[in-house]
């Protein structure tokens, strides 16, 4: 009876204490294996113990951008698997409404919403996007892109002095689009390439990782899922976090997959929006530029898989099961 008073007190006083002898947490009523952290209140970690939350989340947009009938953007080797790009396509949306699911229980206090915007795919892959989505819990839109909406604006000869492809342009077009849908959020955005297949944990540990890490910095993140080959080329410095259930190291380069705040979009608008009108040399020139003043971390090990060809320095995630991932997301 002393036990259950003393466990009742450390309730009532928002203390937390462990069972040693069965990693048993009273309090909680869970085991030490279970997600212990609340989203908007808390970060728990055993052993470093609890990160109170100042940054709560609001919100989560997520924005695929999907564009099945370009097999690679800038490459003309092909992609992990050898399949078409339509399998990459609906294996990205699969693994992602499966993350999502995973985490189905903080959506009770974060809103979310999913929307595709979509490229020249065929209209039986725009038919397989609409089913996958329609029956799920969250709210979804699907938008057919208009290439000629932003055509005007974007640049025809890029820094390298070339003509900007075609389909370079729709790429443009597809982030311009995304960017001004990401204004109009309330919180956080996730910009997605359908290129990446996801983790089934991967938007569990962002979130919470998101919560912790803003929290203890006092900053706005930029998040990439990917831990990329690139990373471990040069003996960069860097800085370690601990997330939720992954450690996180800031890095100065990513792609265009990538999770922010609506504060953030807004306060680099301008670098933004003409990473959509001049095709630099790197294209994520403006975001690397950002990345000085900001932090962006990655996770270790990864939360994602970047389907690109095998030996690609911005592809596959090492020390990372590829093909097991690959397998549980088929169509």
């Amino acid at each position: 009876w002393i036990k259950k008073i003393f466990i009742k007190i450390c309730r009532l006083l928002d203390y937390e204490i462990i069972d040693q002898s069965n990693f048993y947490l009273p309090v909680t009523d869970q085991d030490i294996n279970e997600d212990l952290s609340k989203i908007g209140k808390r970060s728990l970690t055993i052993p470093m113990g609890k990160v109170e939350i100042t940054r709560p989340i609001k919100s989560l947009t997520i924005i695929l951008r999907t564009c099945a009938s370009v097999n690679m953007l800038t490459q003309s080797k092909k992609r992990l698997f050898d399949q078409e790009k339509s399998e990459y396509t609906l294996r990205s949306l699969n693994s992602i409404i499966k993350s999502i699911n995973h985490a189905k229980e903080l959506f009770k206090s974060i809103n979310l919403e999913l929307i595709i915007v979509d490229h020249n795919s065929e209209k039986k892959v725009i038919d397989r996007i609409k089913s996958i989505l329609s029956g799920q819990f969250f709210k979804s839109n699907f938008i057919s892109l208009n290439v000629d909406d932003f055509k005007k604006d974007i640049k025809p000869i890029n820094e390298k002095k070339e003509q900007v492809t075609f389909n370079q342009m729709s790429n443009m077009a597809n982030i311009h689009q995304s960017l001004i849908l990401a204004k109009k959020s309330e919180d956080l955005v996730y910009f997605v390439e359908d290129d990446y297949i996801h983790l089934k944990n991967a938007i569990e540990e962002m979130l919470f990782s998101y919560e912790r890490i803003s929290s203890q910095i006092n900053k706005e993140l930029i998040m990439c899922p990917s831990d990329y080959p690139f990373l471990y080329s040069k003996a960069d410095n860097t800085q370690i976090y601990l997330g939720n259930k992954s450690h996180w190291r800031t890095t100065e380069e990513t792609l265009l997959t990538f999770m922010t705040s609506k504060e953030l979009i807004e306060k680099y608008w301008i670098s933004l929006e003409n990473m959509c009108k001049f095709e630099n040399t790197p294209f994520e020139k403006p975001l690397h530029k950002i990345y000085e003043l900001e932090t962006c971390i990655s996770p270790i090990p990864s939360l994602t898989m970047h389907c690109t060809n095998v030996n690609s320095i911005f592809g596959l995630p090492p020390n990372f099961d590829w093909k097991k991932v690959w397998e549980e997301n088929k169509d």
